[in-house]
């Protein structure tokens, strides 16, 4: 799964705050001992007894793996791996599963800022595909402003086997692709139920074999000159349309 490193302040503080893995030390940039903008870092840390070190400026920049690391890496054991047939059993606070996967999506900024957006519309766990797919690197972690702490994210062998396997237990395939015959704002039955959201990779979109097990393919209207949005955005607009349904019966 990945996550082992974990850079920036905010990605740092969601770390701790998780505490669902065990965090081996944080590196703060020296220049930054007694900032106000690292002191909940340090105290949280200090509170779960995590070795903080000040370290060299140089240093930090020549471990990180991202453009701005902000002065602060931590290191962690991997971020665990949610078991799929519990995915499959339970949403959250008793809803019905919502779930998310992706299909080629292999840029970590996207696969970041969809983490987010589904910790925040409160789908209950993300299926990434083992392989030809990005996992949780320290962009993705960055990116994801933290969300990985607290997503379940279960990685899969292959995704056409496995939304077979969710069909089999009662979970509607839904695919986001531009060229739908439906849109977005259609979904509506379907959103109350046990459903599994399939994004695709910008460009390429679904996979010939993912569209043959999807039940239902939706598009996002597009009024504007262009086509089609961004994944990650098209990932926050459709989650939330669910969840959006989902709360509007309640």
């Amino acid at each position: 799964m990945g996550g082992r490193q974990i850079e920036g302040r905010q990605a740092t503080r969601e770390l701790l705050m998780g505490e669902r893995r065990k965090v081996h030390e944080i590196w703060i940039s020296a220049e930054l001992e007694g900032d106000s903008g690292v002191e909940d870092i340090v105290m949280i840390a200090g509170a779960q007894r995590v070795p903080v070190a000040y370290v060299a400026k140089a240093k930090v920049e020549r471990e990180a793996r991202t453009d701005a690391p902000q002065g602060v890496i931590a290191f962690a054991a991997d971020i665990p791996e949610a078991k799929l047939g519990d995915l499959m059993r339970h949403g959250r606070d008793g809803a019905p599963p919502f779930l998310v996967a992706v299909d080629g999506v292999t840029d970590p900024g996207n696969l970041g800022a969809i983490i987010r957006s589904c910790d925040g519309a409160g789908v209950s766990g993300l299926l990434v595909p083992r392989h030809r797919a990005v996992h949780v690197t320290p962009t993705v972690a960055k990116a994801s402003a933290g969300a990985v702490e607290h997503m379940p994210i279960a990685l899969i062998p292959g995704l056409p086997a496995t939304l077979k396997q969710l069909k089999e237990h009662g979970i509607w395939i839904v695919g986001l692709d531009d060229g739908a015959d439906h849109d977005l704002f259609e979904l509506t039955d379907l959103a109350r139920e046990p459903i599994c959201l399939v994004l695709g990779a910008e460009g390429a979109g679904l996979s010939r074999l993912v569209r043959e097990r999807c039940d239902s393919i939706v598009s996002i209207p597009m009024l504007g000159g262009v086509s089609s949005l961004n994944v990650s955005a098209a990932a926050a607009l459709s989650t939330y349309q669910i969840t959006r349904v989902r709360r509007s019966e309640s």
